[in-house]
């Protein structure tokens, strides 16, 4: 796996996510699954990968995450916002067998910033969506789309609850990627692996080159 040259894309800062206590319902918002893992983008140049952290660190260790990226991608000179995660063969995510690099590793995909070359970024947050779908096979592997639920995030987080999930993620469908655009974490309160983050940005930092 070659490491990409950076400057040949933008540096692009990933949007923060602002906690909020409550789900809400909005026919304006797309509701998603929060990802327990390592928020990441992917910087993609011919058949190279890179990962980068909020920080813009280089993340090192997931070569294979950056061959599925590679691979599942129908495009090039490209940008995705994610997460990278470890699901179990039930398709259970568990952060810390992420952080010891168990368990299958996996992309999930919720934002696309450049697309062979373009600037997707004053897209409305429902159209990169799109196009970002259809860039990402349908077929189970190693790079996954993350899907949304639009304007019910009540149920979503039901289910997220239900399940033993983080929580979800909520953000305007029109909304640019860009300084002012807000997107909200909702977590959920008992959720089982949220004592593994202790310590968890920490642990995650050895992932971190210069």
């Amino acid at each position: 796996m070659h490491y990409l040259v950076q400057k040949e894309l933008p540096t692009i800062d990933p949007m923060p996510l602002v906690s909020s206590a409550n789900p809400f319902n909005d026919p304006d918002w797309l509701f998603e699954i929060k990802y327990d893992g390592i928020r990441a983008l992917a910087y993609v140049i011919g058949e190279d990968c890179q990962l980068v952290s909020a920080d813009h660190s280089r993340l090192k260790g997931f070569d294979s995450v950056c061959s599925a990226i590679v691979s599942g991608l129908n495009a090039r000179d490209s940008v995705l916002d994610g997460e990278i995660v470890s699901m179990d063969e039930n398709g259970v995510i568990n952060f810390t067998d992420l952080l010891e690099r168990k368990g299958r590793l996996c992309y999930f995909a919720f934002d696309l910033l450049l697309l062979n070359g373009r600037d997707q970024r004053d897209l409305p947050l429902i159209e990169r969506k799109r196009r970002l779908k259809e860039v990402i096979p349908s077929g189970f592997g190693s790079l996954l789309y993350a899907d949304y639920v639009a304007g019910n995030g009540v149920a979503l987080y039901d289910m997220a609850v239900k399940n033993d999930l983080e929580g979800i993620v909520a953000k305007p469908r029109d909304s640019r990627y860009a300084p002012g655009t807000v997107w909200y974490k909702i977590s959920a309160p008992h959720y089982s692996q949220a004592r593994n983050h202790n310590g968890s940005q920490r642990a995650a930092e050895r992932f971190h080159t210069n």
